[in-house]
């Protein structure tokens, strides 16, 4: 496993942390939407929620798989640092606008890069 990890290009690695990040993020959020599942059993929140949820699960496991069609969901799913860049420096946290869009940036460059394409080449 660690050699597969060290074939992947710098991109592809930066993806995967990213993926994880929001994993963790939807875990630890996940008591407060099984929380208002108590009062209504769907909610906006809630449905958000598990489709990020399986839309993430679903995207790292293609990326693991090196399949083709992971690319442009990998990129969907990167693109959701762009609309926390704008709210970011909307509430004037400067510091914070720059680490996620330096953040955005790289996920950009690197699921773009050609080493990224020629990765994620199995149909």
């Amino acid at each position: 496993m660690i050699d597969q990890v060290r074939a992947m290009p710098g991109g592809i690695r930066l993806f995967l942390v990213y993926a994880l990040v929001i994993l963790a993020g939807i875990g630890v959020s996940l008591r407060s939407v099984i929380d208002l599942a108590i009062g209504a059993p769907v909610s906006g929140p809630g449905v958000v929620v598990m489709v990020l949820l399986a839309y993430t699960i679903f995207t790292t496991t293609l990326v693991l798989q090196r399949k083709q069609a992971s690319r442009g969901l990998a990129l969907g799913l990167a693109s959701l640092t762009l609309p926390l860049v704008v709210y970011l420096l909307l509430l004037g946290l400067v510091p914070h606008t720059i680490f996620v869009g330096a953040l955005a940036a790289l996920l950009f460059r690197g699921l773009l890069s050609p080493e990224a394409r020629a990765y994620l080449s199995e149909e």
